[in-house]
């Protein structure tokens, strides 16, 4: 197969193995569905302004004592001292429009700065899946996604969404892969497009929200192409980019 003048995607599974495949030349779509990377997607689409992501909490602390607003979680739970969680509905429009919100989450937050050195850093989720597919086709590069995991081991959340996104652009015909993890993203994905929901039975974050009463979020999560948003990182901060 002649490649010449596409672009080449690559899947790293975990923010562990990020420095075997890191190519600072390459856009990082990073991925966090359930729940991160989903709720910064939201929270655009409501209005947020910009927003901070901070992996360290004392960060997070400074930023909420110099009256920021704070979205802030670990393993699922909102931290005594933020403002709202991360679930994708916690960022109603009357709250947040106009704002800045710093977020600091347990797995999401940390991979999106690891990131942060990249030629360019976007936010991915199934809910803006065809806007950022346009946006990256826009920026003629190749592509590395960055799964978030869960404290650096796989998930299945995160490695569908990464078949799911490669299947689109390898679709069009402007992107290749010769990375056996994008290959085997893109296996799996065929295996549960047909009923993901049933599919993410089996994913063991899953169960954790589940046991924390957060799992009212699933279907939102897996629903595909409720926003255009596309936040990309700008000077250590997300802003929206809009694909119309």
């Amino acid at each position: 197969m002649n490649n010449v003048g596409k672009n080449r995607i690559e899947v790293c599974y975990s923010p562990a193995l990020y420095s075997y495949y890191r190519n600072d030349n390459a856009i990082v779509v990073v991925t966090d569905i359930l729940r991160a990377t989903t709720a910064i997607c939201a929270a655009f689409e409501n209005g947020v302004k910009n927003l901070i992501p901070v992996a360290d909490l004392e960060e997070a602390r400074e930023l909420k004592n110099r009256g920021y607003l704070v979205a802030a979680e670990r393993d699922g739970e909102v931290l005594d001292f933020a403002d709202f969680g991360n679930s994708p509905f916690n960022f109603h429009p009357g709250q947040v429009r106009g704002k800045t919100i710093v977020y600091s989450t347990t797995n999401g937050t940390q991979a999106i700065r690891m990131a942060s050195g990249a030629k360019h850093v976007a936010i991915g989720a199934f809910i803006n899946q065809s806007a950022l597919a346009s946006w990256l086709r826009e920026k003629d590069s190749d592509v590395l996604i960055l799964c978030a995991g869960w404290k650096n081991r796989y998930n299945l959340e995160d490695t569908l969404f990464s078949g799911a996104l490669s299947d689109i652009l390898i679709g069009t015909g402007r992107f290749y892969t010769e990375c056996d993890a994008s290959v085997a993203a893109m296996e799996l994905w065929k295996i549960a497009k047909m009923d993901i929901t049933g599919f993410m039975e089996k994913a063991a974050h899953r169960h954790r929200l589940k046991k924390l009463g957060l799992d009212d979020v699933m279907e939102y999560c897996y629903t595909p192409d409720s926003t255009c948003a596309v936040p990309v990182l700008k000077d250590h901060m997300l802003v929206e980019h809009k694909w119309y």
